[in-house]
């Protein structure tokens, strides 16, 4: 959506993105002048404790009728386009996969209306989802407002990793390298990010 707004003349100097698909097409449009990847995160489930959901059953469970499932809205945030290609890869998996999650996953963020309060602790507290698919990087974030949350990492056999893109739009290519630098990458490292731009540690 963001991109959208870009694309329609709205005034940017830099667009950040969850994924690096929107900044590449900016860069092809010509509204852009350069685009770097900047940091990785990955997927988590996060698990009311009734859902007992672990890496080991995490396919599983989230197939199980009673499980509960909220993701965020594919093709409007790039949190909800990664889930999707975790519910093809458990279609390679387990044949049927894909239909059932993506008949059950309710979007719970990332729509085009607006946001107000906290809609993923709402709706674990309405009993509405047992499971939310979303950024580990949110993990302090979402313990915070759900205390007795569960957080799982989402199996690397149906994995997808969430890669971040950086597109400068107005000539801003001092910030982008700044970005990218150790010090900067290091703040990403610490908000549970995966950086790009540390150097790997002496041994």
């Amino acid at each position: 959506m963001l991109r959208g707004r870009i694309e329609k003349g709205e005034r940017a100097d830099l667009f950040a993105s969850a994924d690096m698909k929107h900044p590449l097409k900016l860069l092809v449009e010509g509204r852009s002048m350069r685009v770097v990847m900047f940091t990785r995160n990955a997927l988590c489930g996060f698990a009311a404790p009734k859902a007992g959901l672990t890496s080991a059953n995490f396919l599983d469970r989230l197939l199980d009728p009673a499980v509960r499932l909220g993701t965020s809205t594919p093709k409007s945030d790039p949190s909800g386009d990664y889930t999707w290609v975790v519910f093809h890869r458990a279609e390679a998996i387990r044949p049927g996969s894909y239909a059932l999650l993506d008949q059950k996953a309710q979007k719970i963020v990332g729509g085009p209306g607006p946001t107000t309060g906290n809609p993923v602790a709402d709706a674990f507290a309405s009993g509405k989802i047992d499971v939310m698919i979303g950024y580990c990087s949110g993990r302090k974030r979402m313990l915070s407002a759900i205390a007795d949350l569960q957080v799982v990492d989402v199996p690397k056999a149906i994995a997808a990793g969430p890669e971040y893109g950086l597109a400068t739009l107005k000539g801003a290519d001092d910030f982008a390298l700044f970005m990218l630098s150790p010090e900067v990458q290091q703040v990403f490292a610490q908000f549970g990010f995966a950086p790009v731009g540390l150097p790997t540690p002496e041994r």
